[in-house]
């Protein structure tokens, strides 16, 4: 992988406009913001609007105006232009069917018409049951119909799913630079749906993946709630041949309640309206020093 001497730092912060922003956002927001300026790089915002069932009207705007407010500025993105651009997921659907096709063609994923009462029932028939190298020969793809049946059942209009194939009994080797060295055997991931017919638009494994590649992301720096998509990210860089430019992980710890008994940053104490800017970054900013030295 390069490093920052051979690579310019570009970071994203891309929320999805399903509601308000929570306070752990805005601190997701603000590390970004510091490591940017701290190596001279790049902030991108970007929108992640591929769940069109949990659209909210507003909320871009909202976010927007939060960011604003708080004086956390971005470099390029949604609203503020750039060379990289569309920055709104759902105006890149074209750019995503090219990368789908490219896994395809290359037996590093394949389309599953399983509709959601087959699911249902293969749940109920196997015990703690997860569609992967174990199941999958048993359920209705490409892997199992000819490509006379599979090139029928689209052309009859029928919904599908295209999954990613992971192979089972590899370890996975995420190198975070808050945690270290994490590994997590294959074996215990299922073959993520990555993209959907049924609104044309991919899911957020592989739109992050292929938005944070194209738009030259170095530095991916989010909430420890996304650690364990982890291994599967690294495995989607690897199935494009992209894991010599893969950017650096950084997962930060969750922000808890003051009794500890759950996520501060989706609870009512993340409601700041009425609390001023600069001491909000302050206070973010000196909570986790640790981190910020690690980073």
């Amino acid at each position: 992988m390069q490093n920052m001497t051979e690579r310019r730092v570009r970071v994203r912060f891309a929320p999805s406009p399903t509601g308000a922003l929570h306070i752990g956002g805005v601190r997701t927001a603000l590390y970004n913001y510091l490591f940017a300026r701290q190596h001279g790089g790049d902030m991108i915002f970007r929108i992640e609007d591929t769940d069109s069932n949990r659209f909210v009207p507003g909320a871009e705007e909202y976010i927007l105006e939060s960011f604003k407010w708080l004086g956390i500025p971005f470099d390029e993105g949604v609203s503020f232009g750039g060379k990289y651009g569309p920055y709104r997921q759902s105006e890149r659907r074209e750019i995503y069917k090219k990368y789908v096709k490219v896994l395809l063609e290359n037996d590093k994923a394949y389309i599953a018409f399983d509709t959601p009462e087959e699911l249902d029932a293969k749940r109920a028939e196997i015990a703690n049951f997860q569609y992967d190298a174990s199941t999958r020969m048993q359920m209705r793809n490409s892997l199992t119909l000819s490509k006379e049946e599979v090139d029928a059942l689209i052309a009859e209009g029928k919904q599908y799913v295209v999954r990613f194939k992971i192979e089972p009994n590899e370890d996975v080797h995420v190198n975070d630079l808050i945690r270290g060295e994490v590994i997590i055997n294959s074996s215990i991931l299922d073959d993520k749906v990555l993209y959907k017919s049924a609104d044309e638009l991919p899911t957020y494994h592989l739109a992050n993946i292929v938005d944070d590649h194209l738009m030259e992301v170095s530095h991916v720096i989010r909430g420890e709630e996304w650690l364990p998509s982890a291994p599967l990210h690294v495995l989607l860089y690897r199935a494009f041949g992209w894991e010599d430019t893969m950017p650096a992980f950084a997962h930060l710890p969750l922000l808890l309640k003051p009794e500890g008994n759950g996520k501060l940053s989706n609870s009512p104490y993340s409601r700041w309206n009425g609390m001023i800017p600069k001491p909000v970054k302050y206070l973010l900013d000196i909570a986790n020093r640790d981190i910020c030295l690690r980073l």
